[in-house]
């Protein structure tokens, strides 16, 4: 395979990467695999070298349970976990109970991603929601069991990935596989699962035809997957939803696919004939490159030029192909190539909101302290927020995920539209200077305290500028910019008149009178920062 792309100089290598491994490289990696790196992280990422961290970011770590904090929940008790519990019998208050559930899945899933620690998890679980995308259903419980299955498979199988997704209660109700009988066969999941979830359409090459798959392979996937139903909804007796197979309401007929997947029939097998059909669909080596085209747009540059698909695609497919479709070594050899660290793709993408907030947030080491109530109302504000500028987690737009992920030619750009950009920039400025998120009497802010205190010298000036620059922006940021944030952190003095104010502060540790002016200058660095294109970018 060629190293270059002799019309561009783009390295297309997917060969380890051996080149300088400093806080650029370092943080390029953490950037694109996390919510917004800290400082430290990036010092240690470059102490502990490139293969010992993409090793340490590629593993799911547990995680807490959604508890109860909503007044409205009125079955499990205040600081409790409700995943296991029933709904009241009245279904007016079972709506309320659902509503209050909703909120804590909310808040739980914003804590997650501002609590991450070195690890890839929460991105790829955002990955996955896009991939297979799903509203909320009717019981957060089947909700909840659909973001802990995207989590577990996180980086695993994705065959089996597949299969318990097709199964899942959350997806049976979102693309009505729970309402797909014999007596009344429903395409939606069956077109779904080939469109968009494992081999895509391709070309049209005639009526019906898709270059991968055909009209009748959609109208014989939704006979094989009929007679699945969903149990326990909202139930006041049963603590899960599950999905159960009913042999009634299935077709038991042998079900013949196109010439897309050799003529191949699909005999009656009652529960385990979807997996059947699935393993039919992934002896295809398109599936591999469907996939991969995704996690590079995703991870890397949504700009897949021919030469990207002939070598890039192509390797990653073969390694995911060759690891029986596991995801983690196809990761492991992107994020460690010799192209995922080529300059050409640093910064080549725009941050969706919630890297943009979250980056913000995370890089300052920014997270709500004060109580369960407060913390999750303030989470759910930054998750109403990340709405406004068009990213609800837990709800895209469409089956089809957010369009910034797939819609050609603008992809990322459509995160900074008109209406966008100016919200990105009011709600920058509101964490960074103008007091924060106010709940219950408090306020979550940047935490520019010890944001500085904690940078590899927060008495000297320009490395201040330096490191800031280092967190929150993926390229070099030009030395007149650096001059402008560097005045605005000294008021426009003497950078010793920087030193001494920072000396005086630490003499003086819990003394408003000198930690204040501190703290507003570095927020004002931050405020014009966040406003510079270079922050928007990762």
């Amino acid at each position: 395979m060629p190293d270059q792309n002799p019309g561009n100089g783009v390295s297309l290598s997917m060969t380890p990467y051996t080149g300088p491994w400093t806080k650029v490289e370092a943080g390029h990696l953490l950037r694109r695999t996390m919510f917004g790196p800290t400082n430290q992280q990036m010092l240690d990422a470059v102490t502990n070298g490139m293969a010992a961290t993409v090793t340490a970011l590629l593993q799911i770590p547990a995680i807490a349970v959604p508890v109860a904090f909503h007044p409205d929940e009125t079955i499990a008790a205040f600081g409790s976990s409700w995943v296991d519990s029933v709904y009241p019998t009245d279904p007016v208050a079972a709506q309320t109970v659902e509503t209050a559930r909703l909120m804590s899945l909310g808040g739980w899933a914003m804590d997650r991603i501002n609590s991450e620690q070195l690890t890839i998890a929460e991105k790829m679980c955002l990955f996955w929601q896009n991939h297979f995308a799903a509203n909320a259903s009717l019981d957060s419980r089947a909700t909840y069991d659909y973001h802990m299955l995207i989590r577990t498979h996180a980086l695993g199988n994705f065959r089996q990935f597949v299969k318990d997704m097709t199964i899942n209660p959350n997806m049976l109700l979102f693309l009505n596989g729970a309402t797909n009988t014999l007596y009344s066969p429903n395409e939606n999941y069956a077109r779904e699962l080939l469109e968009l979830f494992t081999i895509g359409k391709g070309p049209q090459i005639g009526p019906g035809d898709y270059t991968n798959y055909k009209e009748e392979d959609v109208a014989a996937a939704a006979k094989i997957m009929t007679g699945f139903l969903v149990d326990g909804l909202r139930s006041d007796t049963v603590t899960d939803v599950t999905a159960v197979f009913t042999p009634i309401l299935h077709d038991t007929s042998t079900k013949t696919l196109s010439s897309h997947f050799g003529g191949a029939t699909v005999p009656d097998n009652g529960a385990n004939e979807y997996a059947d059909f699935i393993d039919i669909i992934f002896q295809q080596d398109e599936v591999a490159n469907f996939i991969c085209r995704k996690l590079y747009r995703y991870f890397v540059n949504y700009d897949l030029t021919a030469n990207v698909e002939s070598t890039v695609i192509a390797e990653m497919a073969n390694t995911l192909i060759a690891s029986n479709y596991e995801v983690l070594p196809v990761l492991q050899e992107l994020l460690s190539s010799e192209h995922f660290y080529d300059i050409s793709v640093r910064g080549a993408l725009i941050k969706g909101p919630l890297d943009m907030l979250y980056s913000m947030l995370n890089g300052t080491e920014s997270a709500p302290a004060f109580d369960l109530a407060t913390d999750y109302e303030m989470q759910l504000n930054m998750y109403w927020l990340a709405d406004t500028m068009g990213q609800a987690y837990a709800s895209p737009p469409s089956v089809a995920g957010w369009p910034a992920y797939y819609q050609e030619p603008s992809f990322s750009k459509l995160w900074v539209n008109a209406t966008h950009i100016k919200t990105r920039f009011d709600v920058s400025s509101w964490m960074s200077i103008y007091g924060g998120i106010p709940v219950n009497g408090n306020n979550w802010e940047l935490d520019a305290l010890t944001f500085l205190d904690n940078l590899s010298d927060p008495s000297v000036a320009a490395t201040v500028i330096d490191d800031i620059c280092d967190v929150f922006t993926p390229k070099d940021v030009d030395a007149v910019q650096k001059l402008i944030l560097k005045a605005i952190l000294t008021n426009s003095l003497p950078d010793f008149e920087w030193t001494l104010q920072y000396n005086d502060y630490l003499a003086n540790l819990g003394n408003t009178a000198f930690s204040d002016p501190v703290k507003l200058r570095v927020q004002l660095v931050l405020a014009r920062l966040f406003q510079m294109p270079e922050f928007h970018t990762i």
